[in-house]
Parts: structure tokens; sequence; C-alpha cells
């Protein structure tokens, strides 16, 4: 059975997101699902709970089971669901974990000026369209500049999915994931503020941290995030014969 990877966008993004890296699995015959949270992308029009943010990820992991060991991938918002749901007492079928950018309890004062500046930033004109869109023209490579925004932009469900976060207990969830695992964060990540409490709780996972890149550091360095999937399969093929 073919390793299967299951990829999980961040707030506001769409799995468009991931174009570069279903690129990178599909020309090596690795199958690759980027799934749409509630609110987001190809279901705008819904609303975002966490509970259809479970429903979500649960159906598309279930369903790469059938084919092959799964590799869960999440960026952002959605590495902190996708922690919460790895670390579920009954353990889903994931066999190996990368969670990019998320290492946040997403609680506290944090969380309350996160949501403010979030609110501020979307009474601008346009709702900040054109300084987001400044932002990304500077700092991503072409490759992926069309991609991160392709799906657009879930303006509307931005606090409602922030408020919803903070309900989540990441840090039992941590301690019960037992596969593979990997942090991945930008060395200027505003989501590193909890990193150190990350790896101390799971100090069997590998903290990659990449040189002179931002929270969006799947989409700002392409081909080393790639480099990190090929890492975690790789790290399935020769663990497989073990568990078997």
């Amino acid at each position: 059975m073919t390793a299967q990877v299951v990829f999980v966008h961040g707030i506001r993004t769409s799995a468009s997101m991931w174009r570069a890296q279903v690129e990178h699995l599909s020309a090596a015959g690795i199958g690759a699902n980027a799934v749409d949270l509630p609110g987001h992308g190809t279901r705008m029009s819904e609303t975002f709970t966490l509970d259809g943010a479970f429903e979500t990820i649960d159906t598309a992991v279930r369903d790469a089971a059938t084919r092959g060991p799964v590799l869960l991938v999440a960026h952002s918002m959605g590495g902190l669901i996708s922690i919460e749901y790895a670390g579920r007492e009954d353990r889903p079928p994931v066999d190996a974990f990368i969670a990019a950018s998320c290492t946040s309890i997403p609680r506290g004062a944090g969380l309350a000026i996160y949501r403010t500046l979030a609110r501020g930033f979307d009474r601008l004109p346009g709702r900040g369209q054109a300084l987001t869109d400044m932002v990304l023209d500077r700092t991503l490579p072409p490759e992926t500049r069309a991609d991160f925004g392709a799906g657009g932009y879930a303006y509307d469900m931005q606090d409602v999915a922030l408020r919803s976060l903070s309900v989540l207990d990441l840090i039992a969830a941590l301690t019960r994931i037992s596969v593979p695992m990997w942090f991945v964060n930008g060395q200027w990540d505003q989501l590193r503020s909890n990193e150190r409490l990350f790896t101390r709780l799971k100090p069997e996972a590998e903290l990659i941290v990449v040189p002179r890149t931002s929270h969006l550091v799947t989409a700002m360095r392409p081909r080393v995030f790639n480099a990190v999937i090929d890492l975690a399969l790789a790290t399935m093929e020769r663990e497989r014969p073990a568990s078997g």
C-alpha cells in the first residue's frame, strides 16, 4: 500500500495553498488530498465549526487510510485543530504528522490580541486585501503566489474560527500523540510563542526552523517544505516493517 497525504489549510485560506505540495507528491505517484474546512474555499457559504472541521479531517484521513498509511500535514489554524484530532483518546489512523506554524496555545491574552488585530484589519478599505496582496507579492515566490489565495479568503469566518480555538486542549493532545511528528516553523513566525512547551511535551518530535521565513513557511519556502514531507514519508517507510 502506498502512503497517502492529507493536507489541512490555515485560517482564511483554502486547499489551494497546498498546490505546490500536491504537485510534488503527484509527480512521485503518492496520493494527496487537500481539504477545504467549513467556511473556506469551495465551502465558503458554510459556517465554520470545530465539529465540522474535525469531521472534514476525519473523513479525509479515514478515506486515505483505505489506500495506505497516512501522513497528516497541517498549517496554522489547521495545525492546531489537527493536533487536537491526532491526539484523540480514540486514536485516528494517522501514521505520521507534520504540524507547521502552530506551536502556540490559542488562549488568553495572545488569542484576544490576535482577534483584535484581525478585526481591525478587517475594517480597512477592502478588508485590507490591498495590504495583504502587497505583503504576499513581496514575500512569496512566483510558483506559489497565485496558489495561496486562489480559493478566496474567508474573511467572514475569521473571528468565528479564532474564537472557537480557545476550547482546544493541545497540551493533553500532544502527550497522546505517539506517531512520528515534526514541528515546522519559519524563523519569524508569530506562532512560535509556545515552541519550547510543545517540544517539551513532545520531546521525540523534530523541530525544524526555516531561516528568514515568515508564518507562511509552506508557500514561502515550498522546496524546503516538500523536503520535510519527503523526510516524513521516508520515515514512515522505514518504520513500517518494524511496526508490522
